[in-house]
């Protein structure tokens, strides 16, 4: 059997602002990094590190300045914005700190957001998809509930189910834990544990909380737009 693609490529990457002007600033200097199918990694480091900047590059929400980057295997470079946004939508799922879910809608509305994004109409077979999903995440019984009417970590699950959607290669959290409270937090992250050991679902997830990032099986700090550390330990139990 093949192996897997690589989840995520970044070859040199480099992030200038105001670039070619007397106020040019470079963020990020040259950044290789690579996450195989499977992987479950944090990345961690100080305020003004660069971390949003490189988050956002490897979602495709920005291009970089130089460098490669690679989602499952397939290059960026040279993509047009439409081809980024379907390569985005199709191949990489987002789960955000504030979750960034339709208030009105329902959780299995919200689940299925992204393939009616694609599709453009709802069928059962879309409906079922999205029932499986909040089944996954332990939230069958409210399927049918507007989501500002859960709980904090209830829609959290909520947006988890939805950033699984489209079966991504790679899934980008966003301090996911951050507004939760530490019980709804530790909930919040055994389930992407959980997911990430069934399906083998790549997760590269930036958070401030060591006591968190210290049960991910990998650890990448950015400081000052480059990678100071980047290792890998043993999850407990």
């Amino acid at each position: 059997m093949a192996e897997a693609p690589e989840a995520l490529r970044l070859s040199g990457i480099r992030k200038s602002f105001s670039a070619g002007t007397p106020r040019e600033v470079e963020v990020l200097h040259g950044i290789d990094l690579v996450l195989q199918h499977g992987e479950f990694c944090a990345l961690i480091g100080p305020s003004g590190s660069g971390k949003s900047t490189l988050l956002n590059i490897i979602g495709l929400l920005d291009r970089p300045s130089a460098g490669a980057l690679f989602i499952g295997g397939e290059a960026t470079a040279g993509l047009a914005d439409t081809a980024l946004t379907t390569l985005r939508g199709r191949r990489i799922g987002f789960v955000f700190q504030a979750h960034n879910l339709i208030g009105a809608f329902t959780a299995a509305e919200n689940v299925m957001m992204p393939r009616l994004l694609e599709r453009n109409w709802p069928d059962a077979a879309m409906r079922a998809e999205a029932e499986a999903l909040l089944e996954k995440v332990g939230l069958s019984r409210w399927r049918d509930t507007r989501v500002n009417n859960l709980s904090g970590g209830q829609a959290q699950r909520v947006a988890i189910a939805r950033a699984l959607a489209m079966n991504p290669v790679l899934v980008l959290a966003d301090e996911p834990t951050g507004n939760l409270d530490t019980a709804a937090a530790d909930g919040v992250f055994a389930l992407l544990r959980e997911i990430n050991a069934q399906n083998s679902t790549t997760f590269l997830i930036v958070t401030h909380d060591v006591r968190l990032s210290a049960l991910c099986d990998r650890v990448v700090e950015l400081v000052d737009g480059r990678i100071s550390t980047d290792k890998r330990q043993l999850h407990p139990g």
